[in-house]
C-alpha cells in the first residue's frame, strides 16, 4: 500500500472513527483532537509498502478502522487523565474497550449533521466539515481559504466548543449539510487542496449514508459543473465563457455518471433546488454545440428554480437564458425587474445590450460590471470585453 493510499484511506475513516468516539460518551472537541492524534500516529508507524503476510510496525492489515479507534479512544482517555481538573470524570467514561473489531453501526451522518449544525456560522462549518469529516489539517484549510493557519485554528476551536453540548443523537437538517457541501464546492481550487474535488468526495461519502434526492441531486450538479473545468481557463488563466469552451475538453464521463444519478433522482418526483440545477447544467453539457443549448427548457428549469427558491440570483440568471431563448430584448425586460445592485447585474445587462446591437452602452456596462468584479479573472474579462467593443466602435 502506498503512502497516498494511506493518506485516502485515513481520510475515509477518519468521520466514521469520530464519530464512534462521540457515540461511546468523549465531548466532540476532545474526541476530534484524539481521531487527530491518532491519524498522526498512523502516519507515523503505518509503512508505505507492507508485506501482504505481516501487520509490520502494527499496521493493521486487516481492520484498520478498529486500530484507529482503539488507538484515538487510548489517546482520549490519556488527555483525560493528565487533565487534573475532570479526574472526576475518568469513571464515567468508563475502561478502555479491548482491542479488535470496529463497531458495525456507522454514525458519520450524524456528524455531517453536527458539523453544520445551525448553531455555526456558514465559515465556522465550512472548516469543521473539511477539518472532521474531511480528514483535511487545519494548515491545508488555511491554506485552501487563504487565512493564517492560527486564524483558521481559533475557528475551528471555537466551532468544536460550539457543538460539544449538542446531542449527538438529535435529527439533523440535510439541507443545511447540502448548503455547506456546495459552499466548499463553489471554493474550488487553492494552496495544495482541491476543494472542488474534495466536496464531491464528501458529497459521494453522504450519498452512501443517505437516500435522498437533494443528495443525489448535488452529486450530479457538481460532476456537472466540475466536468468543464478543464475547459473554463485558457493557456494564460483568462476565463473562458461557456459558449466559447472547447467541449471536446469536457470530462465525458463525469458528464454521463452526473446526468445517471440526476435522472434517477428526478424519478423520485421530489423535486429540490439541487436537483433544478443539475437540469440546467445537463442540458447545457448534453448540447454538442452552443449553439444547440436548449434555452427553452433552460428557461422551463429556471421558473422551477424560482418557484422552488424565490432567489433574485436565480433570476438574474433567468434573465439571461430568457435572452437567449426569446432575444436579447426579452432578457433585458426580465432583468429590468430586478435590482440593479445583484451581483453581475450589469455584466449581464452589458451582455444582453450587445446581442440587442448596442455595442456602445455594453461596453460602458462591461467596464462598469469590471470595477465591481468579485475577483481579478473575473475583473480582467469584463475589462477585454468592454475593450473590444470600443475598438471595434473606433475603427
Amino acid at each position: 500500500m502506498t503512502s497516498s493510499t494511506n493518506e485516502a484511506l485515513l481520510r475515509n475513516l477518519t468521520p466514521s472513527v469520530l464519530a464512534i468516539l462521540v457515540r461511546r460518551g468523549a465531548d466532540f472537541a476532545a474526541a476530534e483532537d484524539a481521531v487527530q492524534d491518532a491519524l498522526l500516529e498512523a502516519v507515523r508507524v503505518w509503512p508505505a509498502d507492507p508485506s501482504p503476510s505481516s501487520s509490520s510496525r502494527g499496521y493493521p492489515l486487516r481492520d484498520a478502522k478498529g486500530w484507529l479507534v482503539t488507538v484515538a479512544w487510548r489517546k482520549f482517555l490519556d488527555a483525560r487523565r493528565a487533565d487534573t481538573a475532570r479526574r472526576r470524570r475518568e469513571d464515567l467514561l468508563g475502561e478502555e474497550p479491548a482491542p479488535g473489531p470496529a463497531p458495525a453501526v456507522d454514525d458519520t451522518l450524524q456528524l455531517y449533521f453536527l458539523c453544520a449544525h445551525p448553531s455555526l456560522t456558514p465559515s465556522s462549518a465550512v472548516a469543521l466539515t473539511l477539518r472532521a469529516v474531511g480528514g483535511l489539517t487545519t494548515r491545508q484549510i488555511a491554506q485552501a481559504y487563504l487565512v493564517p493557519e492560527a486564524t483558521m485554528a481559533q475557528r475551528i476551536s471555537r466551532a468544536k466548543r460550539t457543538v460539544s453540548a449538542v446531542r449527538f443523537d438529535q435529527p439533523g437538517d440535510v439541507a443545511t449539510v447540502l448548503r455547506v457541501l456546495y459552499l466548499v464546492f463553489n471554493e474550488g481550487y487553492s494552496g495544495d487542496v482541491d476543494l472542488a474535488a474534495e466536496a464531491i468526495r464528501l458529497t459521494r461519502q453522504l450519498a452512501a449514508q443517505i437516500d435522498h434526492p437533494e443528495v443525489a441531486g448535488l452529486l450530479a450538479l457538481m460532476l456537472l459543473h466540475h466536468a468543464r473545468r478543464a475547459a473554463r481557463t485558457a493557456p494564460d488563466g483568462s476565463l473562458v465563457p461557456l459558449a466559447e469552451q472547447d467541449r471536446g475538453r469536457w470530462d465525458t464521463e463525469s458528464i454521463a455518471e452526473g446526468i445517471e444519478i440526476l435522472q434517477a433522482a428526478l424519478a423520485r418526483d421530489r423535486l429540490g433546488e439541487f436537483q433544478a440545477q443539475a437540469a440546467i447544467a445537463a442540458l447545457h453539457a448534453d448540447a454538442p454545440t452552443a449553439e444547440e443549448t436548449d434555452w427553452v427548457q433552460i428557461v422551463e428549469w429556471y421558473d422551477e428554480l424560482t418557484r422552488l427558491t424565490d432567489s433574485p440570483i436565480v433570476r438574474l440568471n433567468r434573465a439571461v437564458a430568457v435572452g437567449e431563448a426569446a432575444g436579447p430584448r426579452a432578457g433585458l425586460a426580465a432583468l429590468a425587474a430586478l435590482d440593479a445592485s445583484l451581483p453581475r447585474y450589469t455584466a449581464v445587462a452589458a451582455y444582453l445590450h450587445e446581442r440587442d446591437g448596442d455595442p456602445a452602452t455594453a461596453a460602458r456596462l462591461y467596464a462598469e460590471a469590471a470595477h465591481k468584479a468579485p475577483n481579478l479573472a473575473e475583473r480582467d474579462h469584463l475589462t477585454r470585453q468592454a475593450a473590444r467593443l470600443n475598438t471595434h466602435r473606433h475603427r
